[in-house]
Parts: structure tokens; sequence; C-alpha cells
């Protein structure tokens, strides 16, 4: 996903991917994570840019014991400066453990 050009945009779009995928790492510990830039489906649509929808599935024991909806809240609390500064569209799949084992990813 990370590309070798040296323009702007992929700059930013490098930093905003890394920046989820940091402060997911850290914050959940998780035992997978997939982070997938699905900007280009977008092409056209409001709101849509070069790292503006990205979709997540991720793997943690912090989700035991939560439901769906405040599973994505932590998510989506978690990743807010993101959020405020342009990610328009955020597609999360958060399981646990014990639910990704039933689960391909």
């Amino acid at each position: 996903m990370l590309s070798c050009r040296g323009d702007a945009e992929t700059e930013i779009y490098m930093n905003r991917e890394t920046s989820i995928r940091s402060k997911l790492q850290a914050a959940f510990a998780p035992d997978s994570l997939i982070v997938e830039n699905e900007s280009h489906r977008h092409h056209g649509h409001a709101g849509a840019g070069s790292d503006t929808h990205f979709k997540i599935t991720i793997v943690s024991k912090a989700f035991e014991g939560k439901g769906r909806i405040e599973r994505h809240r932590m998510v989506n609390e978690l990743l807010r400066e993101e959020l405020n500064a342009g990610l328009h569209a955020l597609a999360i799949k958060a399981l646990t453990p014990a639910e990704a084992r039933g689960t391909s990813l």
C-alpha cells in the first residue's frame, strides 16, 4: 500500500495510515490488525480524497465484554484527530480473539 512517489499527496496518505495503525497498536495491542485505504473506491463522491476512506479490521482482547457500538466508539474516539482532519469514512470490524477464531478476516 505504501508508494515510493515523493509527492505531497502520497506523503499525507502514508502519514494518515501510519498514524491510524500506530494508534490502534498502542491502544488495543491487537492480535490482528488490517488497515486498508479504500479512498480509490469513492473517487468523485462528496468527501472523497486520497486518504479519506479507510477500512479497519481489528482483533483485540480490549473488546471483550463490549457490544459493537461501544467497540466502534472506542476506535472512533481514538482516531478523533484523523476524523477532524479530513478522514471522511471509517469502516470498522472490531472482534475479540474468540470471535475471530470463527470468522475469516
